[in-house]
């Protein structure tokens, strides 16, 4: 299958093909963006059918373009994958997000779950992000650093990035106190994803800037809220990413900088 994306002229998302795809079974999904993540999606997967994860959530994996052979469609199935997106257009994880995003609208999707394909998040708590999504929370952000929540062999420069930069400053602008910013386990609900005031389907997010943007803009506008402790494990040695030390860092808080001011806002709104 080939596509798009939904037929709306006033959306921008990139280009997308659906290479599996077997049918809508729950009003929920699971998104799990991808890139050359080897053995490591396997074992989120292995982990998340040992949960049970699929028979309460369809699970969609999307591509951003692997070529290591990781993402073959007969064992997808095998572990519970309902479908898979592969974005052929530009952008890197927010265009990724975009085209899943705008795929699971299509399909009717109720609420979506996304977790990072690196296997570091504990997909545990799945279920008590579908949870509040059914009782009616917009956003529920995955927290490490909450009572309950496990944060094992983070960097330290991270570490301290996101607790004293990264998550005060965002909390500060959007008016909602979070612990959590950078991490992508998070959920969200079908009308805050429609909002046109929120218009996530714009070209401006095609690295990281959606995850920090919808942080900001959702609990400006009002939508409901809530962070939930996680478990968040880091591998001892090489760290698991696709952020560089330097450069990389440098552009995460450029966009940071620019959500604060509201650069990233529909319509030429400012902060």
């Amino acid at each position: 299958m080939k596509t798009s994306g939904p037929r709306h002229i006033d959306r921008q998302i990139p280009t997308f093909d659906v290479p599996l795809w077997q049918s809508r079974q729950h009003d929920y999904c699971v998104v799990i963006p991808v890139i050359n993540e080897g053995e490591r999606i396997k074992s989120l997967l292995t982990r998340m059918a040992a949960l049970s994860i699929a028979s309460m959530a369809d699970i969609i994996v999307v591509d951003g373009g692997s070529r290591d052979g990781s993402l073959e469609l007969p064992g997808l199935k095998k572990l519970g994958v309902r479908g898979m997106i592969l974005k052929t257009g530009a952008g890197k994880l927010s265009a990724q997000l975009r085209c899943a995003y705008a795929f699971v609208l299509e399909q009717g999707y109720q609420g979506v779950v996304t977790i990072d394909g690196n296997d570091k998040d504990d997909p545990e708590a799945i279920p008590r992000f579908i949870d509040a999504l059914k009782q009616g929370v917009d956003f529920v952000q995955a927290s490490r650093f909450l009572d309950g929540g496990i944060a094992e062999n983070t960097p330290k420069l991270r570490d301290v990035a996101i607790r004293f930069i990264h998550a005060p400053l965002l909390s500060l602008v959007s008016g909602f106190k979070w612990t959590d910013t950078t991490q992508g386990f998070r959920a969200y609900s079908r009308k805050m994803l429609l909002d046109a005031r929120i218009a996530l389907f714009r070209d401006v997010f095609m690295t990281y800037e959606l995850l920090v943007y919808l942080s900001y803009r959702a609990p400006k506008l009002g939508f409901r809220c809530l962070e939930l402790p996680t478990i968040r494990r880091y591998p001892k040695g090489e760290v698991p990413t696709k952020i560089s030390s330097f450069r990389g860092n440098i552009s995460v808080l450029t966009v940071l900088l620019k959500t604060c001011l509201g650069l990233y806002n529909p319509s030429g709104e400012k902060k």
